[in-house]
């Protein structure tokens, strides 16, 4: 077959089969927030076996219950670890080819809300902890002192930027296709 052959190929196909490369912005933005969502599950996964390597930053009580290797507490790294890691493999969804047999708008919806429960979270967190730090609210005995420069200069904004990217990589596939 030649090049006349599979032109007319082309068009004789329904236009859902036909592979459209997503722009490079899209490709980098859905690669970054996967990046982020990966690190962070990975993240979950060394606490959940068992290393207490950075557990200070995160808080007292956090500590403790690693520590402690509290089952529930367990049990949650290894979930929130696998949800990071679903989470970046929706990103990776947006640009890849076997991401095209998902419904569109549920991927995009998906990736929207994602995106914006991130970032509310970190934006959240970084409020409550400039009140903690200004003197306006009271430092939780479980967090305690130590972990809040923490939240402040590395957690709060780490989940606030891995929020953006998810949508940013939603709001670029979304005016692309």
């Amino acid at each position: 077959m030649g090049p006349l052959s599979d032109e007319a190929d082309l068009r004789t196909r329904p236009p859902d089969s036909l592979m459209t490369v997503p722009a490079r912005p899209t490709i980098q933005l859905a690669y970054a927030a996967c990046a982020w969502a990966l690190a962070f599950g990975a993240l979950s996964f060394f606490w959940a076996a068992g290393s207490q390597l950075g557990a200070a930053t995160l808080g007292v009580r956090l500590e403790q219950l690693g520590a402690a290797r509290e089952p529930g507490f367990v049990v949650l790294l290894w979930a929130t670890g696998a949800l990071k890691v679903l989470s970046g493999l929706l990103a990776l969804a947006l640009v890849r080819p076997w991401g095209r047999a998902l419904p569109r708008r549920a991927l995009l919806v998906a990736t929207w809300s994602i995106g914006a429960l991130i970032t509310l979270y970190g934006s959240a967190s970084l409020v409550q902890h400039v009140l903690m730090v200004s003197g306006a609210i009271s430092t939780p005995a479980g967090l305690g002192s130590e972990a809040l420069p923490w939240h402040l200069a590395l957690w709060d904004p780490v989940w606030v930027v891995g929020g953006l990217l998810f949508l940013a990589a939603a709001r670029q596939e979304s005016a692309t296709r």
